[in-house]
Parts: structure tokens; C-alpha cells; sequence
């Protein structure tokens, strides 16, 4: 009894030790291909993911690559951008400009840019960007047109239905990936499981921002019209000017200040050409006239002949045969 009892428990625990070690291989061998049954999961998500989808749609199969068996639909609500260009003459900018951002204000819409400018001969130049809602597109731009006098106009409509359905659909796709990565993140029980669905999470994650993006910026340009609007305004006429156009007292002391002013800078730049010129000149007349000539002077003066005596005229006489010295040609009552 002993001996058989013995031998049954001895039998029990070399099968308990055969089976923990069973066990420890399977999970160091579940442990090394953990990533890849993370990637097998996940593929196989996606494949039933993307079938329901093709399901949603009407496409049951491979067979089914038509789209005329997929159940009829309401036609998608066209997606259209808008814009326009307007060149406008007014007589004054700053109303017509404040005209503009009441029509704007009273459309429901906004100003999102504004500059204004002084052009050659006192113009004034304002352009402005306007967004108003697409319903009011072509009353808003009725009324900024006759603001003034109508220089030039163009619009432009460009259908983005086509671009707006796709990225919406895209859209949907990309959330139930995303749903079906969570969904597998809250099952996964291995730590290498998780990292990788986490990596896997991020990336979809940045592609379905990118596509809201995307649909924000549609929808926004095909909710809103864009209006460029551009006020210019002509020079008034002087008032000092003659009634027959002859210019007036104003316009000739102005022209005649203009003068002077427009002679002084050219005198100011020709002397300012001149200005080394005429420093060597003077340095030259400086060196003349103070070392070159006088040394020139004292060497004539040493090389030059002496002066003859002058000659001493003969003494005449008088009649009585007495000297007479000879007259001073300065005195008074000579003769000669």
C-alpha cells in the first residue's frame, strides 16, 4: 500500500514539474512574438474594419467593384469657394472704406485685412479683404461695385465638392481605425503588445489631425466668399490755380522757391565735386607764392648786371662865364 501510494505521488509531482516547464516555454515563446501577434491583431482589425466599411457602402465583396450596386444616396450638397476682385474709383477713401465695413458688418461677415497708402501726387490707395457668408456673396458685391466709379472686376467659383466628400469620408476611416487600435490597446495584457499598439495609435492619430485640418480649412473658405476690394482715390485740383488753368500766385512762389532750393543743392553738389580740385590749387599757389617765387626773385636779383652811374649833366654858363647849376624840372617857371 505503501509503496504504491508512494510511487502515485511521486508520479503526481514529475507531472507537476513537466507541466510548469511546459508552461514557462509557452510564455517565453509568446514573449518573443508578442510584436508580431500585436501586428497580427491589428491587421486583422483593420481587414474587418475596412470590410464593414465597403459593407456600409453597398460593396458586399470582391466581385462588387461597381458602384451601381451600392443603395442610391442624396447627392452631396455642393462645396464651392468663391472669390472676387474689386477696383473701385471714389471720391473720398476713408467714407467709401467705412461704407464697405458696414456692408460687411451687416452681411454677417468680417474684415480680415486692411491697408492704406499716399501714391505718387497725393493719391490715396486702400485695399481691404473681406469674408462674407456665401448666401450674401453676390449682394455684398452689388453694393461695395457702386461705391464709385467701377475700374475693373473679377470673380471666380471653384467647385471643391469632390475634395470635401473625399477628406469626410477619410475622416470616418481614420476614427475607426482609431477605435479599433484603442479597442486592441485595452485587451493587449503583454508590455510589448502595448508599446507597440501606442506607437501604432500615434501615427493614426497624426493623420486624423491633419485631415480635420484640412476639412477646417474647407469649410471655412467654402462658408466664406473673399472679397479683395481696392479704393482709389484722384487728386483734387489746387485751389490757387486760375480759373482758366493758368497757374496761380502760390504755384509761382512755389515753383520759384523750388527753383532756388533745386539751384542751391546743384551749387552745393558741383562744389562738392570740385572741393579736391580746388585743395590742390590752393596747396599749388600756396607753394608759388610763398617758397618758388621769392626764391626766384633773389636769384635774378643776384644775376643781374650792375646799374651804370647816370650822367651828370654838363654845367652851363651864364653870360658873364660863371657856372649856373641846372635847373629842377619840378620848379616853377622852368622851361624845360
Amino acid at each position: 500500500m505503501r509503496s504504491a501510494r508512494n510511487t502515485a505521488r511521486t508520479r503526481a509531482a514529475a507531472g507537476g514539474v513537466l507541466l510548469a516547464a511546459a508552461l514557462v516555454l509557452t510564455g517565453c515563446g509568446a514573449g518573443g512574438d508578442a510584436s508580431g501577434d500585436a501586428k497580427r491583431d491589428l491587421g486583422a482589425a483593420d481587414a474587418k474594419g475596412g470590410a464593414e466599411q465597403g459593407a456600409a457602402d453597398g460593396y458586399t465583396g470582391p466581385d462588387a467593384d461597381k458602384p451601381s450596386a451600392a443603395p442610391s444616396k442624396a447627392p452631396a450638397r455642393q462645396h464651392v469657394i468663391r472669390t472676387a476682385s474689386l477696383s473701385v474709383e471714389v471720391g473720398d477713401v476713408a467714407k467709401a472704406l467705412a461704407t464697405a465695413r458696414d456692408v460687411t458688418a451687416a452681411a454677417g461677415g468680417r474684415v480680415e485685412n486692411e491697408s492704406t497708402e499716399r501714391v505718387e501726387e497725393g493719391a490715396v490707395v486702400s485695399r481691404v479683404v473681406l469674408r462674407v457668408p456665401q448666401e450674401r456673396y453676390d449682394a455684398v458685391l452689388g453694393e461695395l461695385t457702386g461705391t464709385g466709379r467701377l475700374l475693373s472686376r473679377t470673380a471666380d467659383a471653384k467647385d471643391v465638392t469632390e475634395q470635401v466628400v473625399d477628406v469626410e469620408s477619410r475622416i470616418a476611416t481614420q476614427r475607426a481605425s482609431v477605435a479599433r487600435v484603442r479597442a486592441l490597446m485595452d485587451r493587449a495584457e503583454r508590455l510589448a503588445d502595448v508599446v507597440t499598439l501606442e506607437g501604432e495609435l500615434s501615427r493614426r492619430q497624426a493623420d486624423l489631425e491633419s485631415l480635420l485640418a484640412q476639412q477646417a480649412s474647407l469649410k471655412d473658405r467654402t462658408s466664406l466668399a473673399t472679397i479683395t476690394l481696392e479704393l482709389s482715390q484722384k487728386e483734387k485740383p489746387r485751389e490757387d490755380g486760375g480759373e482758366d488753368g493758368r497757374p496761380g500766385f502760390g504755384d509761382a512762389l512755389s515753383g520759384g522757391w523750388n527753383s532756388l532750393v533745386g539751384a542751391a543743392s546743384w551749387a552745393v553738389v558741383v562744389l562738392a565735386a570740385l572741393a579736391p580740385w580746388l585743395a590742390v590749387a590752393l596747396v599749388g599757389y600756396l607753394v608759388w607764392s610763398r617758397v618758388v617765387r621769392p626764391r626766384r626773385a633773389a636769384r635774378a636779383a643776384r644775376t643781374a648786371p650792375p646799374a651804370a652811374p647816370a650822367a651828370v649833366p654838363a654845367a652851363r654858363r651864364n653870360a658873364a662865364g660863371a657856372a649856373v647849376p641846372p635847373a629842377d624840372p619840378d620848379a616853377p617857371g622852368s622851361g624845360e
